[in-house]
């Protein structure tokens, strides 16, 4: 499929299939400068084997090739990882005619985009996302960033890459931990725009298995979904905005946490804190409430946050340090019915407090546990 472009960017490809490794150095050919200044693959350090195919396949093309091998998870996304990055960079000589390849999951997605947006003033970058959070969410539209004490992606750059390569053959390997975790984004989608994706997890009896044609299709359903938002607006300045549904309250949960959770986890629970300040608000009825339980339990995640884990002050002073944050003011996107987003809502302080206390006193027979 291809994503809509925009006045700042121009449309890119993401790639969805099975075995698509020559796709990887199709998309660095197709780059501007063709990679001619250098390739430099930023990789996590558990995918130092793909990573080194895709050196191997870009050197036999007649590229100059390096690897950068960077830690796994949330924390490379600091500083100090990406100043490593910029030295090897520098090292590699690589130059604006070069072009970066970020292979791993959505923090290594993250980093890589930042290294690219950031070096020489930007250099092009080929996404190749390894987790079913990136390949949805992480790698597609245009966001990078970093994390620092004052709270997560408070840093970064909208860079836009040239294309992201879903090679789904990669959740295969993935613990059915984090291929759950990927969910959290999907059932979003499915609530902000694509009511269908809702029926699809609904119907599946489990977690489906990631070479199953479900999964293929959420993937290809949730890129769509942020494809069509991101097409529209690439700067968060409008509509974009709605992608960030549930994200107030589960950026909170991330930092009081100090990110044990996995980010589709407290999405999970980050939309049903949202549907429980709507309902509050009269925007939201029981019904529509009670399916954001149900989609996210059917999924396997999480949807309520265990009391003792965060104290709502905590988590407050969390949310009003979001980046989505006007004036003081803490801004919400909310529904006034399924796939019926709208922005800018700012509740009040014992609205907020109330949908807190609900999600941490789940129904009878909810899953409220912790994370796997």
């Amino acid at each position: 499929m291809t994503v809509p472009g925009t006045a700042a960017a121009r449309p890119y490809d993401v790639v969805i299939g099975s075995g698509l490794a020559q796709a990887v150095t199709d998309a660095v050919a197709a780059a501007p400068g063709a990679g001619a200044g250098g390739v430099a693959i930023v990789h996590a350090d558990a995918l130092a084997a793909p990573a080194a195919d895709y050196e191997r396949a870009l050197s036999t093309a007649g590229l100059r090739v390096t690897r950068i091998e960077v830690p796994g998870g949330e924390s490379a996304k600091h500083t100090g990882v990406l100043n490593q990055i910029w030295e090897q960079l520098g090292a590699f000589h690589l130059g604006r005619d070069g072009c970066l390849v970020g292979v791993g999951g959505g923090a290594t997605t993250d980093l890589a985009g930042f290294a690219a947006a950031t070096w020489l003033r930007g250099v092009p970058i080929v996404q190749v996302p390894t987790s079913l959070l990136a390949m949805v969410d992480a790698a597609v539209g245009g966001k990078t960033g970093i994390d620092t004490e004052a709270g997560k992606n408070l840093v970064g750059a909208f860079h836009p890459p040239t294309a992201v390569i879903d090679d789904l053959a990669a959740l295969a390997t993935l613990p059915v931990a984090e291929l759950r975790a990927g969910m959290g984004e999907v059932v979003k989608c499915g609530f902000i725009a694509d009511p269908a994706i809702l029926d699809r997890v609904l119907a599946a009896p489990a977690v489906p298995a990631a070479d199953s044609p479900v999964i293929a299709e959420l993937v290809a359903r949730a890129v769509a979904v942020k494809a069509a938002v991101v097409g529209e607006d690439l700067t968060e300045s409008g509509l974009r905005e709605i992608l960030n549904y549930g994200h107030t309250y589960a950026h909170a949960i991330e930092k009081v946490t100090d990110y044990t959770w996995r980010h589709g986890e407290a999405v999970a629970v980050g939309c049903v804190f949202a549907a429980e300040v709507a309902h509050r608000l009269g925007r939201l009825d029981v019904a529509a409430v009670a399916l954001h339980r149900r989609a996210f339990a059917a999924a396997g995640l999480p949807v309520a946050f265990p009391q003792g884990a965060g104290a709502f002050d905590a988590l407050y002073d969390a949310m009003t340090s979001d980046k989505k944050v006007r004036a003081g003011r803490l801004r919400m996107v909310l529904l006034d019915g399924i796939a019926q987003p709208v922005r800018g809502v700012e509740p009040e302080l014992e609205v907020l407090r109330a949908a807190h206390e609900a999600v941490t006193a789940p129904p009878a027979g909810a899953d409220a546990g912790d994370p796997a």
